[in-house]
């Protein structure tokens, strides 16, 4: 190759990777500019100035500078959140202790045995305790209310049953035989299971709260099991018996047993394990039932209980829940509290659901409307009723101490 052509080469190289040293220049200064920060909004700078990469406005505060001028993060600085506003509770405790065999009066007191101290006491609605009495009820084993009066049947574990008043002070005394007591609506007489030794002694009967005035009212014969006592409000029923005619298949007749031989009508029912609960009139009677329809799942349902409209009406509430998780505000509205994971098999033995949690819902009995109400922690509702006075729904936990409160 000739002289000249070699710096012609040489040249044209040069002159090449001058372009490309300009370009690459002018791509990373253009590049500077246009990731430069730029002052936040509101923040005032002097005429003509720009703020230099890495140096903070002057504006800014709250922070610590570094040796060469960067910002270093303080300890304790919150960060901006959405505002949040306080709700109450939807769920409070009002009492902390053991409570057993509670209940709440048609006065808003809540009355209960404690164990501990063998003594009952009341909650007023102001949140005051009280002693019912001075007396000691050591051992007491099963608790029985009447709902309108300060008045109980006390059981222990060697069969001595006692009525007691706690108004009066006064005691008396029931025979051993007698089982499974219900008070009247207006708490002055107590229905019960007299279970004989020989199966013709064995009666449905009634007595007044102060022991007299015994009566024989059913003979139950071998059938004292099929026998569930519990006093209507309207004191027209005293007992149920699922000794009706045979169905067929796993349908069960229920008869309605009043105190004077009365020929009330029955009402059938869709399974087995019936389990009733009253309206606050007696009027309407909510009950658990289950079966291999259900998954052998307790299932509720509702059906008309008063003279001659007794077993009219009769439908599915479409719940799986007991009907002793239920209580009543009025006959057309109830409040239940329904498990949310029953396991099949539950309505034949109840232990197995021991650790469920429930959920609570508000039922319109005319349009079958139910109405969630929440529930801000796990609960598993016992002893369950309503109280006008505060429209509230008071209830126990089966795995938890105290008695707790829902506002509706």
């Amino acid at each position: 190759m000739s002289l000249f052509k070699r710096i012609g080469l040489i040249l044209g190289l040069l002159i090449i990777s001058g372009l490309i040293a300009y370009g690459l220049y002018f791509m990373f200064t253009r590049t500077a500019k246009i990731g430069a920060p730029q002052p936040p909004a509101g923040t005032t700078l002097p005429p003509g100035q720009l703020p230099v990469s890495g140096t903070a406005p002057a504006t800014t505060t709250g922070v610590t500078r570094g040796p060469g001028g960067e910002l270093l993060p303080i300890a304790g600085i919150i960060e901006p959140t959405t505002p949040s506003y306080y709700q109450p509770a939807l769920v409070k405790q009002v009492l902390s202790e053991t409570v057993t065999y509670p209940s709440l009066n048609s006065g808003g007191d809540f009355r209960y045995y404690n164990a501990s101290d063998g003594k009952f006491y009341r909650a007023l609605p102001s949140g005051a305790v009280q002693n019912l009495s001075d007396q000691i009820f050591f051992g007491a084993q099963k608790v029985t209310w009447a709902k309108n009066k300060n008045t109980a049947v006390i059981e222990y574990p060697d069969n001595a049953k006692i009525v007691y008043n706690f108004d009066t002070k006064k005691q008396v005394t029931l025979p051993k035989h007698w089982q499974e007591f219900s008070f009247s609506a207006d708490g002055d007489q107590i229905a019960a299971k007299s279970i004989g030794l020989d199966p013709a002694n064995r009666w449905l009967v009634t007595v007044n709260s102060d022991g007299t005035g015994a009566r024989l009212i059913e003979p139950m014969g071998e059938n004292g099991d099929k026998v569930i006592v519990d006093w209507s409000p309207s004191r027209q029923v005293a007992a149920f018996s699922q000794t009706g005619a045979p169905q067929g298949g796993e349908r069960r007749e229920v008869l309605f047993i009043g105190l004077n031989g009365e020929n009330f009508k029955s009402t059938i029912v869709e399974g087995s394990g019936f389990q009733p609960q009253w309206s606050t009139t007696g009027k309407k009677l909510l009950y658990s039932v289950y079966s291999s329809r259900s998954d052998f799942k307790p299932e509720l349902w509702l059906v008309d209980s008063y003279g001659d409209s007794i077993g009219n009406n009769r439908q599915s509430l479409k719940l799986n829940t007991w009907a002793d998780k239920c209580t009543f505000s009025n006959d057309n509205t109830a409040f239940c509290a329904v498990p949310k994971n029953l396991p099949t098999g539950a309505g034949m033995s109840r232990d197995i659901a021991a650790y469920n949690y429930d959920d609570l819902y508000k039922i319109d009995l005319k349009t079958g409307l139910k109405t969630p109400i929440p529930m801000d922690g796990d609960y598993n509702v016992t002893n369950i009723s309503y109280d006008a006075g505060t429209n509230k729904i008071i209830f126990t936990d089966l795995n938890k101490s105290g008695v707790f409160e829902s506002s509706l």
